[in-house]
């Protein structure tokens, strides 16, 4: 077999066949018509900032509507000060100015798909972290009108990509179906985390990869992950995300 088949059948067996099964699940299943009718309230995953008197960091994500949901998930960060009496969500969005804050409840679905806590962080960490996640959100440069792309970036998932290699002791890697987390502007290749346990290569988002104690071994294609994780041991497939240990997300049932 040539090299050029050998490539090929990789491609086929590690990104094409895993994404078209997930379709195939997706459209057996039934979803909401229209964003109009789907379900944007409160998952009631989280507690009541008003009875929490902590300081609090969440990063959440929830599948998106329609056949994208097949691939992708939409994530978002939520932040409460000590003693607040509300939640402040970050998101970023298709539509007018992209930077949206509290445009939805803090553990809201989203198109009726109810959201997972990928981190949860309380108490001191949260508090000294909160500042950091605040000048990552204000600092994020493509928070301009028409600065959303669908694929493969700039979008809901590079944004919150962003925030989490700017603040770096959030130690959080977006699920391998947050499509668009693999997103850099051309010419900023290579991105290696302060203690030199993670690197990142990608080409604009369309290819790349990743090795390191966030990621394990990712292979890249088109928004798409194929990969393994050593640490927490799991496969990375596309659409399927990661089927083996579920990470530690710190949330307190």
């Amino acid at each position: 077999m040539s090299k050029i088949k050998k490539i090929i059948l990789v491609v086929v067996l590690c990104f094409v066949a895993p994404a078209l099964a997930s379709l195939g699940v997706r459209a057996a299943g039934s979803q909401p018509g229209s964003w109009r009718t789907a379900d944007w309230s409160s998952s009631g995953l989280l507690p009541e900032a008003s009875t929490d008197r902590e300081a609090a960091v969440y990063v959440m994500a929830a599948r998106t509507g329609g056949l994208k949901g097949a691939l992708a998930v939409h994530s978002w960060i939520v932040t409460k000060d000590r003693d607040a009496v509300r939640y402040t969500r970050y998101d970023k969005v298709g539509w007018g100015s992209p930077i949206r804050t509290n445009s939805y409840p803090a553990d809201g679905r989203w198109y009726s798909n109810t959201p997972d806590v990928l981190l949860a962080l309380h108490g001191g960490q949260a508090a000294r972290l909160i500042p950091q996640i605040e000048a990552a959100v204000e600092a994020y440069p493509f928070a301009g009108f028409g600065d959303y792309r669908i694929w493969p970036g700039p979008n809901s998932n590079s944004f919150v990509a962003h925030v989490l290699r700017q603040v770096p002791e959030l130690e959080l890697a977006l699920p391998p179906e947050a499509v668009g987390r693999d997103f850099r502007p051309f010419g900023d290749f290579v991105t290696l985390t302060p203690d030199w346990r993670n690197l990142e290569v990608s080409l604009g988002g369309y290819a790349g990869f990743a090795i390191g104690t966030l990621y394990g071994l990712e292979l890249r294609l088109a928004g798409l992950v194929f990969g393994l994780d050593v640490m927490r041991p799991a496969l990375k497939l596309p659409g399927f995300g990661r089927i083996g240990m579920e990470r530690d997300t710190g949330l307190v049932s």
